[in-house]
């Protein structure tokens, strides 16, 4: 099995790379896609450029698109450090061109999280998730902020994504503070971890109860995650999925167990469907896809192959090669793309920095078919070409992070190394 999902992704990576003929000239793109590849009958236009550290984003009515942007000392290592403030960047294309032509800003203290719902642009920071009622034209807000939820605990990882379910309430994205629970200076995890009772896991509140406090109000949905930034509903089943970023360091922290190859690509990046009550494993357990399922980390007793109590943990739906970083994931909608697309998911992978000896990877994003009620278990690339060539943080040209689709079809991509907004639209064969 895993060698007919590396060889899809092989194949599927040279998609795109002769621009097809049916997007040349298309007034909505650019003559090279915005410096991106796309399969064969989508193209590309940048519809905005050096914004900030763009990361989620959500689209809202008349083409306008709302994109939360990190402050500088925010950003994950290894991002280029954008100097504009954060807050969340207000994007318009008035007229119809593919291209936005109004840019507004609303002041925020920067975050990465972001969603509407019932006429409220909700956003994350660090610590707290608030919103704004939205003035008519919908380029600036109506009034000071309402706090959702206050007390999420800060650093770490603090990246807190945001997606509603069907019947209103808001899940939000509490990453772990730790690498696996280890004491300070230690190579053994503290056991039960103190971390899962207030990080590491989805949280759910309530949409529209104003002052919740994080450790009060809070229901810890699911854990043991140890960063779920790709958050998303799936309106078709009525489910939560996500897909986490896995822990580092196996080959440093425990050479006689792990090569550095092996290091390289383990643990997988978990795509996982989430019910309430769930419970990922972290830190006690990751999955490994050479074995396809979940082992006992070595902080707790594991060698490299046993299992032991990871048994009673949750599977992954698909376990994504290690350290590949997903931070987007959207489900696809809409009658304007071929079958194959609609109701599929994209997860945008924001590219490695610890996979040597192995190449980096990531700085994609990829299509999972839909099958069914779930998906996969194999994908392709949908879009590829943001690192320009070079597979490390620090000087990859992009680094891909948020999706959105608005209600034409349109798919958006944003990237935090010097924010940039790609507009993909489907335009035939």
């Amino acid at each position: 099995m895993a060698l007919l999902l590396w060889g899809l992704v092989a194949l599927a990576s040279g998609c795109g790379k002769e621009r097809p003929a049916a997007s040349r000239g298309d007034p909505r793109c650019d003559a090279d896609n915005g410096d991106i590849t796309l399969p064969p009958g989508f193209c590309a236009s940048v519809y905005a450029d050096a914004i900030g550290v763009a990361r989620h984003l959500v689209a809202g009515p008349r083409h306008t698109l709302y994109v939360a942007l990190e402050s500088p000392g925010q950003t994950s290592a290894g991002t280029s450090k954008q100097r504009e403030p954060g807050g969340i960047a207000v994007l318009r294309d008035s007229d119809g061109d593919g291209r936005a032509d109004l840019i507004r800003h609303i002041a925020t203290a920067g975050g990465s999280g972001i969603a509407m719902r019932a006429g409220f642009l909700y956003y994350s920071t660090p610590s707290t998730v608030e919103r704004v009622s939205l003035t008519a034209d919908g380029l600036a807000a109506a009034g000071p902020p309402d706090t959702l939820v206050s007390g999420i605990p800060a650093g770490g990882h603090s990246s807190r994504s945001l997606a509603f379910e069907a019947s209103g309430g808001l899940f939000v994205n509490v990453g772990s503070d730790s690498n696996v629970c280890t004491e300070r200076r230690g190579d053994r995890g503290l056991d039960p971890c103190p971390e899962l009772g207030f990080r590491a896991g989805i949280w759910r509140y309530a949409a529209d109860r104003l002052n919740q406090i994080h450790s009060h109000d809070g229901e810890r949905w699911a854990t043991g995650f140890r960063n779920a930034v790709a958050l998303a509903w799936d309106s078709v089943t009525n489910q939560l999925f996500a897909a986490s970023h896995g822990r580092d360091g196996l080959a440093t922290l425990w050479p006689k167990l792990y090569t550095a190859k092996q290091s390289a690509e383990q643990p997988s990046e978990e795509f996982a469907v989430i019910a309430q009550g769930d419970d990922f494993g972290w830190p006690y357990c990751f999955h490994d896809n050479s074995l396809r399922h979940k082992v006992l980390a070595p902080e707790y007793g594991g060698d490299g192959h046993s299992v032991g109590r990871c048994a009673a943990a949750k599977e992954p739906v698909i376990g994504f090669p290690g350290h590949w970083g997903p931070d987007g994931l959207l489900f696809l909608r809409g009658d304007s793309l071929p079958a194959k697309f609609r109701g599929a998911a994209l997860v945008a992978f924001h590219g490695s920095w610890n996979r040597a000896p192995e190449p980096q990877a990531g700085y994609r994003v990829v299509l999972v078919p839909r099958t069914g009620s779930s998906f996969g278990p194999a994908f392709e690339v949908f879009a590829d070409g943001f690192a320009g060539g070079h597979l490390d943080p620090g000087r990859a040209r992009y680094r891909p992070v948020g999706l959105a689709q608005d209600e034409s079809g349109a798919i958006y991509i944003s990237d935090d190394q010097r924010g940039r907004i790609w507009r993909v639209v489907y335009v035939g064969k």
